[in-house]
């Protein structure tokens, strides 16, 4: 799809896109660096095939020019945001991904709107908010799965951590959008 005319409110948008999927793939790599819980492998394992289609799917869209710089950032804090939680057991790993889906969730939302059909029938517009829906699908799916996994709200600790990993998804984005 490169060279499609893509405007340049939809490159930052696309871009943090690509960082968001980045880092989630490198989230599901930590769980499973760490953890050896079956039922937390099953999950993370199915969860990973996942976000690497949906990886593959945006680098499609969007021209390795136009990627966020910050890369290496994204990856290190992806392990991380898998990794710790999957070191205080499953209930955390679930509660982790609930947070961040719900997160994404809400973020390719407003994407998706904004590619509403408005009278721009430009053919890759179509594409790229098809390949959203597809996307936001799963990790409204992956929110499910975790939310029924965890079995129980988080305690103080969990809410704090949860606030965080909400917090530094809102700044990943904002940075990713612009570089």
């Amino acid at each position: 799809m490169y060279g499609a005319t893509i405007p340049k409110w939809l490159i930052g948008d696309l871009r943090s896109d690509h960082a968001g999927e980045t880092g989630a793939v490198w989230i599901y790599r930590g769980i499973l660096f760490v953890s050896s819980d079956r039922s937390v492998r099953d999950f993370a394992e199915r969860h990973l095939i996942s976000e690497r289609r949906h990886l593959r799917e945006i680098e499609v869209l969007l021209p390795p020019a136009d990627r966020s710089r910050l890369l290496p950032i994204w990856r290190i804090a992806g392990f991380i945001t898998g990794a710790l939680p999957a070191l205080a057991g499953s209930r955390s790993v679930f509660h982790t991904v609930e947070a961040v889906e719900a997160f994404v969730d809400s973020h390719y939302a407003a994407q998706i709107q904004k590619l509403e059909p408005n009278g721009d029938s430009r053919q890759s517009l179509n594409v790229i908010r098809a390949v959203l829906v597809g996307c936001r699908g799963d990790e409204i799916e992956h929110y499910n799965e975790a939310r029924q996994l965890a079995t129980s709200r988080p305690g103080p600790v969990g809410r704090l951590w949860c606030a965080l990993v909400a917090l530094g998804s809102e700044l990943a984005v904002a940075f990713a959008r612009r570089i």
